[in-house]
């Protein structure tokens, strides 16, 4: 488990080292603080908690969105949420930097979420 990472919403690791890969577990909106706490409302805001959520795990074993290559989105709602989840998860990059991606549109998430993020990192 990551120090300071939200709370696993089922029996799973935040991460997986294995070499210098890095497998991150998919991150909910969850609060890191109060994994009680309700859900922020719309899909910017929980793009946005989901994205911190992976930059906690990240930065707590060392690594950062500088080193991410892979990034696999779900989302609920896919043509009302894109444009809106596009925006903020792009707004985490640095120009020029985006990683290879997948974006899925499921029927469902754990806690009712929008949507979910996971990754794949590298660091020589």
């Amino acid at each position: 488990m990551v120090p300071g990472a939200p709370t696993p919403v089922a029996p799973f690791s935040h991460c997986v080292k294995v070499g210098p890969w890095l497998f991150v577990t998919g991150q909910m909106p969850t609060d890191p603080a109060d994994d009680s706490a309700p859900l922020p409302e719309g899909i910017e805001a929980q793009t946005r908690r989901v994205m911190d959520n992976l930059v906690l795990v990240l930065e707590g074993v060392g690594y950062g969105l500088a080193d991410v290559v892979q990034a696999r989105v779900y989302i609920t709602e896919f043509k009302r949420d894109y444009p809106g989840m596009n925006a903020v998860y792009r707004s985490y990059f640095a120009e020029g930097r985006l990683p290879a991606r997948t974006c899925i549109g499921v029927t469902g998430l754990a806690r009712d979420a929008l949507v979910e993020v996971d990754f794949v990192a590298y660091r020589p």
